[in-house]
């Protein structure tokens, strides 16, 4: 598989696949890392399309730089993600995973996407981060009063919270397909549903699998679904 490593606005990135005029953003969820997009690279360059991976805040090359992986910087990094692809390639689509499917859906309202592939998405944040505060015993007045609290799962921040309330994932207008694990246990399948029905996605729905797929008996199961719906249809 080819590889070229480039830097854009200072991110460290991957380019995956021989050259072409089509290609794939591909965000990585919390506590991955640019280089695992190498399995979705490859079944990409089969369908003709490039791969292009990137370290989020705080994770891979950037790990321990001082960033936090939030919302603000998230987003940030996509739209620098997203301002490179689209002036270089005739057709982008988009790949991302978990937390980094939330920073998609709050970065790239407007974005001429060719296609989506949300794995293990979070479209129901408020629902998350008000569970973590309710497995770390912090009701919201502890959280206004404190602004932020360490937490088992990640550190809980007032400012975040209040972003989270303001603003709600907005209408998603792209043909879009979602895998979502059954017994996931970070977004109930009520909000997924609700997403894909709202905004016109295929789900599909994988039994005996966990948020975000990352047990061995998983792959198969990813791979088939990143077979039957990584195409485009665009010409």
């Amino acid at each position: 598989m080819l590889q070229e490593k480039l830097r854009i606005g200072g991110i460290p990135a991957i380019l995956w696949g021989a050259p072409s005029k089509r290609l794939y953003i591909h965000v990585h969820g919390k506590m991955s890392r640019k280089a695992y997009a190498e399995s979705f690279a490859v079944i990409a360059a089969e369908k003709g399309f490039q791969t292009l991976s990137f370290d989020l805040p705080d994770h891979g090359e950037r790990a321990g730089a001082g960033e936090p992986c939030d919302v603000w910087h998230g987003i940030r990094d996509l739209d620098l993600v997203a301002d490179w692809a689209f002036g270089r390639y005739r057709e982008v689509s988009l790949f991302a995973c978990s937390l980094g499917a939330y920073f998609a859906l709050n970065a790239y309202p407007s974005r001429a996407f060719g296609n989506c592939l949300f794995q293990s998405p979070i479209v129901d944040m408020r629902w998350l981060v008000e569970r973590l505060m309710e497995w770390a015993g912090v009701t919201p007045e502890r959280l206004e009063r404190e602004r932020e609290i360490p937490a088992p799962v990640d550190t809980l921040r007032w400012d975040y919270y209040q972003y989270i309330l303001a603003h709600p994932v907005p209408a998603w207008p792209y043909r879009t397909s979602i895998l979502y694990a059954a017994l996931d246990d970070l977004q109930p399948e009520a909000s997924v549903r609700a997403f894909a029905e709202r905004n016109h996605a295929r789900l599909t729905i994988a039994p005996d699998s966990r948020h975000p797929f990352m047990d061995p008996a998983d792959a198969p199961i990813v791979e088939k679904w990143l077979r039957e719906n990584m195409d485009s249809g665009l010409e």
